[in-house]
């Protein structure tokens, strides 16, 4: 077979991926899974906004099905800005947002137009995709190992002896996949850092920030969303936004994301996206402008939508407690915000009849086999291969089932020695 480009010759496969299809081959093949890998929600559980809906219906019949603008409709672009000014108090233009078919091609394009061939990028892990983007864009990998007793959020102490001639910094919160955020000192303390580092460079090429925050809208408790911009205004200079419907409104099939940060940034990204077409529908990008403007049905569709997150999210905690005090050596952090809790499974070594389980991939196919447990470990994000960390998702989690999966996971547990 011959040879292809060296980017396609060092892909790294998606361990999500695989352990997808092994989940999918058990279920089409009869058996019970209990399946919190992925980051999406069942519909049946999960809807998206009823006013939404209506309005994509509306707009097909409307015969909104020609291309969009490049950089996607006024409308929805004006809808944006003031949807973040409303929720976040910060101000920006129509030219400084751009739309794309969910936040995927808008992390792309703006990989592809910050970072050059042997650029620095600075990212923690776990952290969902920072790797493969910074290997498709030939960067040199900066990685900050985060710890769990900082809920495995980057501290400025971490990022700090990688920021001399670093191109991007990538930072997520709330974070996929831990669920958690950072907290307001820390994320000054990481502004400051970049700011000093800009002055310095004076008119050579600035170190910008990636602020992907998706799930910015699904906090729970006293946990509060903080981002660059508000807590440093001279960070807007140097700030791209991801953000978009996906994860806020349960709308992941929808692909209307959005970006927002410097015009001159945001007219390059839209440039490249020019040439690859990854536009969000039309039909959908009207009916996302109307909706954005709806502060009562964003306001009541968010107030029902976070109490079914927050129920699962900590009953499944609560769970992972009583089983630690039971003596099983597994652990969790408190839900704090999204869709995901860290849970932790330390049984590596362990064994279950005459076979030991050697490594963290065994303990995860152990808990697929034995417990029906499909749950996504943090090494899938570029932590340790030996981090008994994982990512569980409750966007498909049905409340009736919990009671049940805790029962075979512990059946499984007391199964090692």
């Amino acid at each position: 077979m011959s040879q292809l480009s060296h980017l396609a010759e060092t892909l790294i496969g998606s361990e999500i991926v695989r352990l997808g299809n092994e989940i999918n081959t058990r279920i089409s093949q009869g058996e019970k899974i209990y399946n919190y890998t992925i980051g999406d929600f069942d519909p049946a559980i999960f809807p998206i906004p009823a006013e939404l809906e209506e309005g994509i219906v509306k707009a097909y019949r409307e015969k909104y099905t020609n291309y969009p603008p490049g950089d996607g409709v006024l409308g929805l672009r004006k809808a944006v800005a003031g949807f973040i000014q409303h929720q976040l108090g910060i101000s920006y233009q129509p030219g400084e947002v751009l739309i794309a078919s969910g936040g995927r091609p808008l992390i792309y394009s703006l990989f592809r137009c910050i970072v050059d061939r042997g650029d620095k990028v600075i990212y923690a892990v776990p952290s969902w995709n920072n790797n493969h983007y910074v290997h498709l864009n030939d960067g040199e990998h900066c990685v900050v190992d985060a710890a769990p007793e900082n809920n495995f959020m980057p501290l400025a102490t971490d990022i700090a002896p990688h920021i001399p001639g670093a191109a991007l910094l990538c930072l997520c919160t709330p974070q996929n996949p831990t669920g958690t955020t950072l907290q307001k000192e820390a994320l000054e303390r990481i502004c400051d850092l970049v700011l000093e580092e800009n002055r310095k460079r004076g008119d050579g090429k600035k170190l910008y920030v990636m602020f992907d925050q998706m799930y910015f809208t699904l906090t729970y408790g006293d946990n509060v969303h903080h981002n660059p911009v508000s807590l440093r205004p001279e960070m807007k200079e140097y700030t791209i936004f991801i953000d978009g419907l996906s994860k806020s409104f349960s709308a992941t099939g929808l692909r209307v994301g959005w970006s927002l940060g410097p015009s001159h940034v945001i007219a390059k990204m839209k440039a490249l996206l020019s040439h690859i077409g990854a536009w969000a529908p039309m039909a959908e990008q009207q009916a996302a402008a109307a909706f954005l403007q709806d502060g009562e049905a964003i306001e009541a569709y968010l107030r029902t939508f976070k109490a079914g997150l927050e129920i699962r999210l900590q009953t499944i905690y609560q769970g992972m407690q009583e089983l630690r005090a039971k003596g099983y050596k597994v652990d969790a952090i408190a839900p704090q915000a999204a869709m995901y809790l860290t849970i932790k499974i330390d049984v590596a070594g362990m064994k279950h009849g005459d076979t030991v389980l050697q490594t963290q991939a065994d303990v995860t196919s152990y808990l697929l086999s034995e417990a029906k447990l499909a749950i996504v470990p943090f090494y899938a994000f570029g932590a340790d291969k030996k981090s008994p960390w994982y990512r569980l998702s409750v966007g498909t989690a049905k409340m009736e089932e919990i009671p049940q999966m805790f029962s075979q996971l512990e059946a499984a547990l007391a199964k090692l020695v």
